[in-house]
């Protein structure tokens, strides 16, 4: 090969030096002199070039001092290359990637382990909030700093909540990569944004009336009955979208809640209200779910009517349609005087400190229970 100017790509991605290539005695080898930045010393580049899968391969193949690099060296090395004994540099390179456990390969392998609820909630944080800035990241080499950047950023434009929620997908995915052995885990404890969850939704009776009145005008008995059961029962949303006609008993009067939050079956009681509704509510053909969504398959959305009816029914702007009538529904007991460990039972809440939020409502019914019966012990008086 004679001496040519080149700076053409080799396969590592790097034009070659413009300087003269220099011939060598064997084959397929030659060399440029450039400086090493390891020694800012003018040295050799041995390179090699051969045919692979039919593709023209030129890489380098050592320096000559620091790499001890000769001629007779290079050309073995273009030999095994040849002969498939060895992989080429960008082949290896490829398996190092291949071999390393991203977090965007972690998810993917941890998305098809879990068969969670809230997966697809989980995939659209993911989507959303993470693989643009930790995806191609191997989790060891994630940094104290990055967390507190992406924390700090969505607190900036979302809620306290999503951010948790995002950062506590983001550790799980990586446990999960750990107890598998799969990866190394952080180096340090994450830190999670505050979150106030002792808020507490409640229609006024003013409100409710309201209510009441546009869903005694709705023109779809489905969703006006959805947010009657969240009313009358308490039930989370996908409690109710999960409710089957068999899950129903009317001769005993209760609801079997299956696969409630927490995980552990339960029943809750059928109070007149919520038995009214459901003995009036039109069975769908084919369909085993009481509130059944397209083509008589599980409800998974209802967003687009539950605001229209808020907007109609003049409701605060921050009130959650079914979870704000599930707040009212406990508020409501709790105003009654209803003892917390009963609530508990009917929310079916796994922790009690979940219910202690609707504590101070039920002192001020006991104060007022209170102040009635000293009131009348006054009048014996």
């Amino acid at each position: 090969m004679g001496d040519s100017k080149g700076d053409s790509k080799n396969n590592e991605g790097d034009a070659l030096p413009k300087q003269d290539r220099h011939a060598t005695k064997y084959p397929g080898v030659f060399y440029v002199v450039s400086t090493d930045p390891a020694t800012q010393k003018e040295d050799r580049v041995f390179y090699i070039r051969y045919y692979c899968s039919g593709k023209q391969v030129e890489e380098k193949a050592g320096w000559q001092n620091r790499d001890k690099m000769t001629p007779a060296v290079a050309s073995r090395f273009r030999v095994s290359r040849m002969s498939g004994k060895q992989r080429s540099n960008q082949e290896r390179r490829d398996k190092q990637v291949d071999n390393k456990w991203t977090v965007d390969k972690l998810w993917n392998v941890y998305k098809t382990h879990k068969v969670l609820k809230g997966i697809i909630k989980d995939a659209n944080r993911y989507k959303n909030h993470i693989s643009a800035d930790f995806g191609a990241i191997e989790p060891q080499n994630i940094t104290p700093q990055m967390i507190d950047k992406k924390r700090e950023g969505m607190l900036k434009t979302h809620a306290p909540a999503t951010a948790k929620h995002t950062l506590t997908l983001l550790r799980r995915i990586i446990n999960f990569g750990v107890s598998r052995q799969l990866c190394e885990g952080l180096s340090f404890k994450m830190q999670m944004p505050k979150v106030d969850n002792l808020k507490t939704e409640y229609l006024t009776s003013e409100e409710l009336r309201r209510l009441h009145a546009v869903l005694d005008g709705w023109n779809d008995v489905q969703v006006a009955n959805i947010m009657r059961i969240a009313l009358y029962t308490g039930m989370r949303r996908g409690e109710i979208f999960r409710l089957k006609w068999s899950d129903v008993d009317f001769i005993r009067g209760f609801i079997h809640l299956r696969e409630p939050k927490g995980g552990k079956d339960e029943i809750i009681p059928l109070n007149k209200h919520a038995r009214r509704v459901l003995e009036d509510h039109p069975k769908t053909k084919k369909s085993i779910y009481v509130f059944p969504g397209k083509y008589g398959d599980q409800r998974k959305h209802l967003k687009s009517p539950l605001i229209k009816i808020k907007k109609l029914a003049g409701l605060p702007d921050d009130f959650r349609p079914l979870h704000g009538l599930r707040h009212t529904y406990a508020s409501t007991l709790a105003e009654s005087g209803v003892d917390l460990y009963t609530i508990q039972r009917l929310l079916t809440h796994k922790d009690p400190s979940t219910t202690q939020r609707y504590a101070h409502l039920r002192d001020q019914a006991l104060l007022k229970a209170s102040e009635i019966a000293g009131d009348n012990l006054g009048k014996v008086e």
